[in-house]
């Protein structure tokens, strides 16, 4: 099934904090050099490999003297500045026996954000590879705040798939697949393939993460879509089935392309953006943008929710309050109300032909379906 693995001209592989440090903190020798031994070879047949390591604040624990994951954000971000070092270390001397050169990459979710700080982590990571290094990806969380940040590296790696023009996505953890159940429950079965969201609606996902991590299957199911969604397949296996993965062996699940690849300002309004308000639109604008991919006009518009200025993000709700849709608005919520159940002709005669124009354009539009699955429209 993973049979793409070993044919992508490049790859992003993430590995989790559970996977390379020990539960009281601190960084496991043994699975972290079978993953380096295992990408060294994949990328000396000639591929590219970026890797996307949790485990920074895991790996400050011990040496700090902290026995588990500490809750406060403060304490987060010392244990982080301490481990990233350390973890790094760890990387450079075991990728050495290979003559590889790492290369630490530190991401912020406002760095993926903010379109210009994207257009230079893409470009950064574009120079690392072509100067043949070897980019290990984290996510800054020595300054991260709670407001601002991934809460796992799953989705980072899928943003890093679809920032680097990845060709395929591998989320390795200490399970070897997705299953039906939690694996340690009775007819428990393993998940080979996820064609479609509807694949995942029997599906019960434990959402908890280890005790030194921040994430568990839910959050590798979504970072799989997330990519599957942007035209990149993923799999989602253990740690220990690296090189099995790697060959394009029958291993873990996997996620087909459910999309083509789509552009950056989409992806980041699907999955990045933080809406500013909300929009509540009539029975017919909801069916004209799920149904027809038609734009948002203020005709449809029946209520609009908090503060924005024209080209922020806004939900888009059906006339029960559900989200169906989420863009840029083109107006500000002081501009809106004036204009609110009339037609463009209307507006425009009313308010001056600049104002004769869609609320939310379709191609700075997505729908969101029942699995909150990002479309275009």
């Amino acid at each position: 099934m993973s049979g793409f693995v070993p044919g992508a001209r490049r790859l992003v592989v993430k590995v989790g904090s559970s996977s390379i440090t020990s539960p009281a903190g601190g960084i496991d020798p043994a699975p972290l050099t079978a993953l380096v031994d295992a990408l060294a070879a994949h990328r000396a047949a000639g591929r590219e490999v970026i890797l996307v390591s949790s485990g920074a604040i895991a790996a400050g624990l011990g040496p700090m003297g902290i026995p588990a994951r500490p809750r406060d954000l403060p304490t987060q971000q010392a244990a982080a500045s301490v481990g990233q070092s350390l973890l790094m270390a760890a990387y450079a001397q075991i990728l050495a026996r290979h003559g590889i050169t790492p290369a630490q990459v530190l991401l912020s979710a406002d760095d993926l954000a903010r379109r210009t700080h994207y257009r230079n982590a893409q470009q950064a990571i574009e120079r690392l590879l072509a100067l043949g290094m070897f980019p290990i990806v984290n996510e800054n969380d020595t300054v991260a705040t709670q407001e601002i940040r991934f809460g796992d590296n799953d989705r980072l790696a899928a943003l890093v798939a679809h920032l680097s023009h990845a060709d395929a996505l591998v989320l390795l953890s200490d399970v070897d697949a997705l299953y039906t159940a939690p694996p340690g429950e009775p007819g428990a079965e393993r998940i080979d393939l996820v064609g479609a969201p509807s694949d995942l609606d029997e599906v019960r996902v434990g959402g908890v993460g280890s005790g030194v991590g921040t994430g568990g299957m839910a959050t590798k199911v979504h970072a799989a879509s997330i990519a599957a969604d942007s035209g990149i397949p993923a799999v989602v296996t253990s740690l220990s089935n690296i090189g099995r993965v790697l060959s394009g062996e029958d291993v873990g699940t996997v996620f087909t392309v459910t999309h083509r690849r789509r552009s950056t300002r989409l992806l980041w309004l699907a999955h990045l953006a933080e809406p500013e308000g909300a929009l509540r639109v009539d029975a017919g604008a909801a069916e004209a943008l799920i149904r027809r991919g038609k734009s948002l006009l203020a005709v449809g518009v029946t209520r609009l929710e908090g503060e924005f200025d024209a080209g922020d993000p806004v939900d888009i709700q059906a006339p029960d309050g559900r989200p169906i849709a989420r863009g840029l608005v083109r107006y500000s919520s002081a501009e809106l109300p004036a204009m609110l159940g009339r037609s463009t002709g209307e507006i425009g005669d009313r308010l001056g032909g600049s104002y004769a124009r869609e609320v939310v354009h379709r191609n700075d539009l997505i729908v969101i379906d029942q699995h909150m699955k990002a479309q275009p429209v």
